[in-house]
């Protein structure tokens, strides 16, 4: 990596963590603003969620196309200025179509900020040093989330409209402030690696959907995002307080636990997930999740006492933890690499586009079961975990060695061009 993109991965880095802590602000705290402290009453706040997913879906297909066309920093921009409107107008909205339309410009400008940012990175990183960049950018994600969200819950009062109009203004100052860091920022031209395909970037989408090993990465990314992340909120925290008779203090502390897994681990798996096959680390997740869904299972149709439930319903989110640090600096940069050379945002793009479809089904499907049908849903989703694994060791046998195993191709790269005879590379689990 040269002296200038370390120095912008830096700033990206910065940018990631800002926006994370000024999301982190107001995301936990928006059905609670919408339905009671402004009164608009429980379908408004419904619609404002739905309108969040919907406004990502209508502009994700247009940001890869814009990505490619005038860069990532100019979008990137673009939709933090329209994310800071959207926030600041939320904040100062008084009736339910000012908060829909807030809403929707706070929701595409956060939607083009993930794909801009990531593909930020890929011009920033080599094959080699990509994994550590994504690892660390999800590690201030998580962080950001998890502070702003501390803080955020200390200014608020649900008595004062104002607290919840400085919490928006907060996020909107976030946003600006990271307008002043990512335009110092200067993007050097980073080096492909040597095996992916070249193409201009007019493909499009008719030219991603031919690339098999992507559309293949794309259906595993919607199952791992529909059972693990599209749980998260609805299908499992329901299913933990009816089954489980979890209580709300618990259900804190499990996400806590998954936060704090994720801080911990990510660079304790780091050195040993990055020296392994992408693939088959995809594959050990869904297994892991597997286990966190049997825990799930014992802690609500179990017979066991109430701590011993408590404790498998904390460790089931714990373990999710664990899967998330180990894809963190796998999933992102196998999209970047899969993507021909100027295609990085088209790819980004389509992949956040199949993120954001999981997440809308997953509640949809999850909450209802875990309410209402325990054994079912635990079983619907201990299949789906156990998918991933299938999925993944399918997908690995499209996979050029720099695709799945970047760190092997660089070392027979620099074995070969000492002038020596590489070495054959044993396949690591």
């Amino acid at each position: 990596m040269t002296r200038a993109m370390g120095a912008a991965m830096r700033r990206i880095h910065v940018g990631n963590a800002l926006s994370a802590f000024g999301l982190g602000f107001t995301v936990p705290y928006l059905y609670v603003y919408v339905a009671q402290v402004r009164g608009l009453g429980a379908m408004t706040a419904g619609l404002v969620l739905a309108v969040f997913a919907v406004a990502a879906l209508i502009v994700l297909p247009f940001a890869g196309r814009a990505i490619v066309r005038r860069g990532p920093l100019p979008v990137l921009l673009a939709a933090l200025v329209t994310a800071a409107l959207g926030a600041l107008s939320l904040g100062l909205a008084g009736n339910a179509t000012a908060v829909l339309l807030s809403a929707a410009a706070l929701g595409a400008g956060q939607a083009v900020m993930q794909p801009a940012l990531a593909t930020m990175i890929v011009d920033c990183s080599t094959a080699e040093t990509r994994s550590r960049a994504f690892a660390m950018q999800f590690f201030l994600q998580n962080l950001g989330l998890g502070v702003g969200g501390l803080i955020g819950g200390h200014l608020v009062d649900t008595t004062r409209v104002s607290s919840f109009t400085l919490l928006f203004a907060i996020e909107a100052a976030m946003f600006l402030l990271l307008v002043a860091v990512m335009a110092t920022v200067r993007m050097p031209h980073s080096p492909r690696i040597a095996d992916a395909p070249s193409a201009s970037g007019k493909g499009g989408w008719k030219q991603l959907l031919g690339n098999r090993a992507m559309v293949q990465l794309c259906v595993l990314g919607f199952v791992l995002f529909f059972a693990c992340y599209g749980q998260f909120e609805s299908g499992l925290s329901a299913y933990g307080v009816e089954a489980a008779g979890i209580s709300t203090s618990a259900l804190g502390t499990a996400l806590a636990a998954n936060t704090m897994m994720i801080v911990v681990a990510q660079f304790a798996v780091l050195k040993f997930v990055e020296r392994r096959r992408r693939s088959r680390v995809i594959a050990g997740v869904g297994l892991i999740w597997a286990v966190a869904w049997l825990a799930a299972g014992y802690a609500g149709l179990g017979h066991g006492s109430q701590e011993m439930a408590t404790a498998a319903f904390v460790s089931t989110y714990a373990l999710f933890g664990l899967g998330e640090a180990m894809l963190s600096p796998t999933v992102a940069p196998l999209v970047a690499d899969l993507a021909p050379e100027g295609m990085a945002g088209q790819y980004n793009s389509a992949f956040a586009l199949v993120k954001q479809l999981a997440l809308a089904v997953g509640p949809a499907v999850g909450g209802p079961l875990g309410a209402s049908l325990h054994g079912p849903y635990v079983v619907t989703f201990l299949l789906f975990s156990l998918g991933i694994t299938l999925l993944a060791l399918r997908l690995g046998r499209r996979l050029t060695v720099a695709q799945d195993q970047p760190w092997a191709a660089a070392r027979t790269s620099r074995v070969v061009a000492r002038g020596g005879a590489a070495e054959p590379v044993a396949a690591e689990a």
